[in-house]
């Protein structure tokens, strides 16, 4: 009933309307003319008060014909002038009069200039002026013709961005080092490089009224579930906005659950990791001018793996898992629990101990559960300046700040010394969560403990894990449970969460993903001993 009232409040349940028109107005059919001026007046007029819009006028010279006058519209920056040069104005201006075969009228001279005269591997044409302004301003070369009323588009795009680079945000020792860039042309060779088959399927999708960002769903056919693709499909269609400058924009829009602090959509910027994604029948969704994308569907298990997991040994990667899942439960708990045992729960403490606690918090002013918010503040503060700070001196900050500003509050009697303990080994903990959005959300969930044992001791700190456990039970991600394989339990799945089997015992893929195709390795590929009569003598 809440949550109804809070969507109602924030309009997400208004009916469609005149402005919802207005975002996605109904793409009328308006065709060019014949008549060079009619089509040159009503460009300059659709793209009027644009400095970078060029309109370059030529005069051709077609075999056995008079000079025909011919138009290019582009937008200046976004396509390359030495391909402009090379690619149309020099076979226009030289090759288009040595043809043996002249064009049988003007009507049909966009034919012959693009079957015999533009060697372009991109082009194509239309006969709608609607069409023919949506593509220069999505950066192509537009080429109308007097006498014709067909306009060559060729994609000529200025192919400008950053080199590709392993993420930041997802290094790894053993691995591959490359990442997604800006461009999501880059983005899908980088996913195609690893999956060579003709069943990786692509396709695009066009969002924002103004922006027109392009929108790539990939999938594996055969492998990944058809409804969780048609529903991507679905929810994709339906956004209405007048544009989308970033993947969180669809992140929020598709999500399956609007109030909840834990993140339904996993986000990478590998490339390998989105490549296995599609291996286990899952989809990853690609946003033009970002390089983080989505994998959907989610569950909290897959948040705390990272892809560097499955390119160790499986000893090391199940040892690395469970120290990061140990490390999972001090980020939570570790300070709820300090403020607990401190305030409430005293007995629990050995009497040598607690004798040498009270005799130092004997004279400082807060009690321990204030220290620790206190402490906890801070520390929050340190880590926000550290992310907006110049990278050279933003980590120096989050890290030297933190001990500098611990020890001066120590030694002014402010707090004691085991708050500060207790807030740096929850701060350490939490650095090794490898999802940036899941360490957000166990952030938030530190402070609600918190404030649970502040007032009720280990109680609340039961009664809060009782809320998060419902919480997450009742979540789903396109369909899947949340915590999957848990809830529901699936036991031959388990092999891929708190620790990691040999790949030669991971035959099926996940099955809570719904895949079509569960199998995904042959039997009998375990290590084998070597014969009796092999090896030296």
């Amino acid at each position: 009933m809440l949550k109804q009232l809070l969507i109602k409040v924030l309009g997400g349940t208004q009916k469609k309307d005149s402005a919802s028109k207005k975002l996605n107005p109904s793409k009328e059919i308006q065709p060019l003319s014949t008549c060079f001026e009619d089509n040159l007046r009503t460009l300059q007029k659709a793209l009027e008060n644009s400095a970078d819009i060029v309109f370059r006028q030529l005069s051709v010279q077609p075999p056995s014909s008079k000079k025909t006058r011919v138009l290019l519209v582009f937008v200046e920056g976004l396509c390359d002038p030495k391909s402009i040069s090379a690619d149309l104005l020099k076979p226009l201006l030289n090759d288009l009069g040595a043809l043996k075969t002249p064009p049988a009228d003007l009507a049909s001279l966009h034919k012959v200039v693009l079957q015999q005269v533009l060697s372009l591997t991109d082009a194509q044409t239309t006969t709608n002026m609607l069409d023919l302004v949506e593509s220069v301003l999505n950066g192509n070369v537009a080429l109308v013709i007097d006498g014709s009323d067909h306009a060559i588009l060729a994609n000529l795009q200025q192919k400008e961005g950053r080199a590709i680079n392993e993420p930041d945000t997802e290094p790894v020792v053993r691995g591959p080092k490359d990442g997604f860039v800006e461009s999501l042309q880059v983005n899908a060779s980088l996913i195609r490089r690893r999956i060579r088959s003709s069943r990786l399927k692509l396709e695009l999708f066009k969002v924002g009224s103004l922006t027109k960002t392009s929108i790539g769903v990939f999938y594996i056919q055969g492998i990944a579930n058809d409804k969780v693709v048609e529903e991507v499909r679905r929810r994709i269609k339906r956004i209405e906005i007048d544009g989308i400058l970033a993947s969180g924009y669809i992140e929020e829009l598709i999500g399956d659950e609007p109030f909840t602090i834990f993140p339904l959509i996993q986000t990478t910027e590998r490339p390998d990791r989105s490549a296995a994604s599609l291996l286990e029948g899952r989809v990853v969704i690609l946003v033009d001018n970002t390089p983080m994308n989505l994998i959907v569907p989610c569950t909290f298990v897959s948040l705390l793996q990272a892809a560097e997991d499955y390119y160790t040994p499986s000893p090391f990667a199940s040892f690395v898992r469970i120290i990061r899942f140990i490390a999972l439960n001090i980020a939570l708990l570790l300070p709820a629990m300090t403020v607990a045992v401190f305030s409430f729960h005293q007995e629990l403490i050995p009497t040598t101990f607690l004798t040498n606690v009270a005799s130092a918090r004997q004279d400082l002013p807060l009690p321990i559960s204030a220290e620790v918010l206190l402490m906890e503040l801070t520390f929050e503060l340190l880590r926000e300046a550290g992310v907006r700070l110049p990278k050279t001196i933003g980590q120096a900050v989050s890290t030297v700040g933190g001990l500098v500003i611990g020890q001066a509050a120590v030694n002014a009697g402010y707090v004691a010394p085991i708050p500060v303990i207790v807030v740096a080994m929850t701060a350490i903990a939490s650095f090794t969560i490898p999802s940036y959005a899941a360490g957000i959300s166990i952030r938030i969930l530190r402070f609600f403990l918190l404030i649970l044992a502040s007032l009720l001791g280990g109680m609340g700190i039961m009664l809060g894990l009782m809320t998060i456990l419902v919480h997450l039970c009742s979540l789903r991600s396109f369909g899947v449970p949340y915590l999957s394989p848990f809830a529901p339990l699936s036991p031959k799945d388990l092999k891929d969460t708190f620790i990691r089997v040999p790949w030669w015992a991971m035959i099926t893929r996940p099955r809570f993903f719904g895949s079509k195709e569960p199998i995904r390795e042959g039997n009998a590929q375990g290590p084998t001993k070597p014969d009796k009569g092999g090896g030296e003598s």
